[in-house]
């Protein structure tokens, strides 16, 4: 379990196929203090260390994660979102994020406003996936909350400290980004088509 806090980015530094799998290796500050079978979260993404070395570690990512996610998309030397896993008595400071992303969405637009900056995404509406005003939601990984919540649409406002050290500093028009939606809304979406 996470909390979409983001501890730190780590830069890819290597990628390897390994039949379905992708196999990306990870330069990260916290690289020390990480353990093999440690979950680590990606952009949002869970997943497990399979090997350390020095300063860089190695994760693997299956067929349904790239699937699902746009880890298979990241290039080497791009930068990515990084959270270890919540300690059991820590403060939650962000929200429930379970590092299971369920689905992609794209950033559809991007506006200064003085102080803020306001990105807007848009996601498929087949999945039925929905946010609400003032409602969480997981952007690669970083819990925000949300605003202008429309249908397969909503907009989010970072903070200058939040856009400095996260990867929304490169974001742009069409950046394909993962989204997990709040698990307590996802719970009462799925009580409610039984109740139809």
């Amino acid at each position: 379990m996470f909390t979409g806090i983001i501890e730190t980015l780590g830069k890819v530094t290597a990628l390897e196929t390994e039949k379905d799998n992708l196999h990306l290796t990870i330069q990260s500050a916290i690289t020390s203090e990480l353990k093999i079978d440690q979950s680590v979260a990606h952009n949002g993404v869970c997943l497990t260390v399979v090997a350390i070395n020095d300063d860089e570690y190695t994760v693997t990512a299956i067929k349904e994660t790239l699937d699902k996610t746009n880890i298979g998309d990241l290039k080497v030397n791009d930068e990515v979102n990084i959270e270890r896993a919540m300690k059991l008595g820590d403060r939650l400071d962000g929200h429930i994020v379970q590092g299971h992303v369920d689905e992609t969405g794209v950033c559809t637009n991007i506006k200064d406003d003085n102080g803020s900056t306001f990105f807007t995404f848009q996601y498929a509406s087949e999945n039925k996936n929905v946010t609400i005003e003032k409602g969480s939601i997981t952007v690669n990984g970083v819990s925000l909350t949300v605003v202008n919540s429309k249908k397969d649409e909503f907009s989010v406002a970072i903070i200058p400290y939040t856009l400095e050290h996260t990867v929304f500093k490169h974001f742009k028009k069409g950046t394909k980004v993962n989204l997990e939606f709040d698990v307590i809304g996802k719970y009462v979406a799925r009580l409610t088509q039984f109740q139809k």
